[in-house]
């Protein structure tokens, strides 16, 4: 076990063992939430289960090996959603373009994070601009799992109400609900997919649900998603807008990951001139993007339930090869999974966007700084009533500048600002 430096990170396999086994339970929910979410693009949920089982299994064994770090990976919450209800059925692209543009973004991913583009990068756009962002994509995703769930519905007078709570099944996804959010208020480990596992059953019992005949079977294909993006159609002008949002969103969704997870596990010290190891986990993000893509499955990205292995010791990239190996199991477990209703899978939805949003009370608002205020506030507010991440990050930098420049204060403008922005232009003019 050299190679991981166990004892330089002051660590062992037991420990390594342990963590990689948490960072699992606490994930694992991404494999049937990320069937569910494809599937609704018209995506076959069989093979979304086995590609999304696959590449949290290469991307996460990856990572750890290539990186030597506890960072697991999967299919990213957020933007599996704006792939299936904002392209797809919003802008109504094929899944198989939309499949393209996870591609490209991927693949800039890749050639931007061997250069110094991420340190620009982090360094252009304002923090309290970065927070909005992902508290603009927590509203987005808690919305549609609400609206998932029926618990809002539509209304030709004010376009949403609240639902039928009536319904059994609504009913059953606001017990859902609760048991997420109270299990995940308790850190209890696993706690979105006991929160599932209860729900289904009471589901079962209830009639609301069909119980499974077997619980294991051989993985299903990936044949019918595998190799079936369209990259062509994706190469459009009109689309650069949206594949400049994934790889936006994915870099601040990693960079955000990876800052929280470090700094418990003392990791991607920047004054130590020696540590690779963020860039080689950025690089094994863009990767697993790009392979995913091929795949079939959406934006792949490191995920913030690391920190729970992180937690239990795990220090080396021993912990995210033991996390990879217990994700070998969800292969054959389409049966199970395919037995869950919905409205068992979409509160996790609603809880994602909850822990997303609160990173809206981090942002500075002042009354001396009304661009910050205006474009923060509508990149929050337009992304779940666009139903587009596009569209409320393109309004809230051009605000921003437009406010900037009206009140010369171009000192607060640079180049990476003035590039977004005039991106965000056209995502309205094309």
């Amino acid at each position: 076990m050299s190679f991981f430096k166990l004892k330089e990170h002051k660590t062992n396999v037991k420990t390594e063992l342990s963590a990689g086994f948490t960072t699992f339970l606490t994930m694992m929910y991404i494999v049937p939430v990320n069937g569910f979410i494809l599937a609704d693009a018209g995506l076959p949920m069989d093979a979304v289960v086995t590609a999304t089982a696959l590449i949290t299994v290469l991307a996460t064994l990856f990572s750890g090996l290539w990186s030597n770090t506890p960072i697991a990976m999967s299919v990213g919450m957020g933007l599996n959603a704006y792939f299936s209800y904002g392209l797809v059925l919003g802008m109504k692209l094929p899944w198989e373009t939309a499949l393209g543009i996870v591609f490209l973004s991927g693949l800039l991913f890749v050639i931007l994070s061997l250069t110094n583009f991420r340190v620009w990068i982090m360094t252009s756009i304002p923090m309290d601009l970065r927070r909005a962002i992902s508290a603009g994509i927590g509203a987005f995703i808690a919305f549609i799992g609400l609206k998932q769930m029926e618990m809002i519905v539509d209304n030709k007078a004010t376009l949403v109400s609240l639902g039928d709570f009536s319904n059994p099944n609504v009913l059953l996804g606001v017990l859902g609900l609760t048991l997420s959010f109270i299990f995940y208020s308790y850190r209890i480990k696993g706690a979105f997919i006991l929160a599932i596992a209860i729900t289904t059953i009471v589901a079962w019992i209830t009639g609301l649900g069909s119980v499974p005949e077997t619980i294991i079977s051989a993985p299903a294909s990936v044949e019918p998603i595998f190799l079936k993006l369209d990259i062509v159609s994706a190469l459009s002008l009109s689309l650069l807008p949206v594949i400049i949002t994934f790889l936006i969103t994915d870099m601040f969704d990693t960079l955000g990951t990876l800052t929280g997870v470090g700094t418990r596990a003392n990791l991607f010290q920047e004054n130590n001139k020696d540590d690779k190891s963020l860039q080689k986990t950025l690089e094994a993000d863009a990767i697993a993007t790009t392979a995913g893509s091929l795949l079939g499955v959406s934006t792949t990205t490191s995920f913030i339930e690391s920190a729970s292995g992180v937690e239990e010791g795990g220090r080396t990239g021993l912990t995210a090869v033991f996390t990879a190996m217990f994700f070998v199991t969800t292969l054959f477990m389409l049966p199970l999974f395919k037995s869950i209703p919905g409205n068992a899978i979409y509160p996790v939805l609603v809880v994602v966007g909850v822990l997303m949003f609160t990173e809206l009370g981090k942002i500075q608002f002042k009354d001396n700084d009304l661009a910050t205020s205006a474009g923060a506030f509508l990149i929050v507010i337009l992304m779940p009533l666009t139903f587009s991440i596009t569209n409320g990050i393109a309004a809230g930098f051009l605000i921003y500048t437009i406010i900037k420049i009206a009140k010369k204060q171009t000192e607060d403008l640079n180049l990476g600002i003035l590039v977004i922005t005039f991106i965000s232009a056209l995502t309205f003019i094309l």
